[in-house]
């Protein structure tokens, strides 16, 4: 299990990036906008750098469910290796077997 306070911190992150999502997008569609003129552009800049740097929506870590692993986490189940091979071994997962060949 990972440690609570990198989990909650992960949680902290994902709700700033909701939190700043429309803001941070508008002021960068004005950053890549060759057309703007450099000070709107140097401006936009400004205000980005503002802004929380845990509101970047990078900075937010994917992590297991269910022990809070934050390697080898498959997107599909938001589970690590390690846990969904457990839960696929005891058929907890629908339509997930073990292969044999």
């Amino acid at each position: 299990m990972a440690k609570l306070s990198s989990i909650n911190r992960n949680l902290h992150c994902k709700k700033l990036v909701q939190r700043f999502k429309k803001r941070r997008a508008t002021l960068k569609s004005i950053v890549m906008d060759r057309t703007t003129s450099p000070e709107d552009r140097f401006s936009a800049i400004l205000k980005m750098s503002l802004l929380p740097k845990n509101s970047a929506k990078e900075r937010v870590r994917n992590r297991c469910a269910i022990t809070g692993r934050p390697r080898a986490t498959y997107r599909k189940f938001n589970m690590s290796r390690i846990a969904l091979r457990e839960f696929a071994s005891q058929g907890l997962i629908p339509g997930v077997t073990k292969a044999s060949w």
